[in-house]
């Protein structure tokens, strides 16, 4: 995935194509077209991930891609546009790991970027699984559950709370 794309970045107009100039808009500097008056505002990008535990421990999945690559996270994704968030992260758990899950709580929301994954918000949802088979699929090159204790090297940082989460 690429980097989050900034404010600065946005240079020509999407209606006109006219360059853009920094104005005042809403409180803050934004790129505004002098010719025809469009305002860019940037919208947060919105990922959900899956708490999902078994005696085995929480469920993770090993990235095939950037970010990350190699490297360990909970299975998610990004909320396509008009999408339950819900519907979301068992979308998500189940293209990446096989696995049919349901969502059980709203685990908690996190806001700001996420180490270049470009998401600005996270919902953290626990899940429970109800059926499938454990296989990596989609963008996971491998799933697996690992205790709490012996997690292996992740691509994003986990909320502190997941210890308790998990329990």
């Amino acid at each position: 995935m690429s980097e989050v794309l900034r404010a600065e970045d946005i240079r020509f107009c999407i209606r006109c194509g006219s360059p853009l100039a920094s104005r005042l808009r809403a409180g803050k500097l934004r790129p505004v077209c002098p010719q025809c008056g469009w305002t860019h505002f940037p919208d947060p990008k919105v990922a959900v991930a899956v708490v999902a535990v078994s005696s085995g421990g929480v469920l993770l999945v090993q990235r095939a891609n950037s970010p990350g690559q190699g490297l360990w996270s909970l299975p998610g994704g990004f909320l396509d546009a008009g999408e339950d968030p819900r519907q979301a992260a068992a979308r998500e758990c189940a293209e990446e790991t096989g696995l049919q899950v349901r969502i059980t709580a709203l685990l908690d929301v996190t806001g700001g970027p996420v180490q270049g994954m470009g998401a600005h918000v996270v919902l953290y949802f626990r899940a429970e699984v109800t059926s499938g088979e454990l296989q990596a699929q989609d963008d996971a090159a491998r799933a697996a559950f690992f205790p709490l204790e012996a997690l292996p090297p992740l691509a994003f940082d986990l909320p502190a709370e997941m210890r308790r989460w998990a329990a």
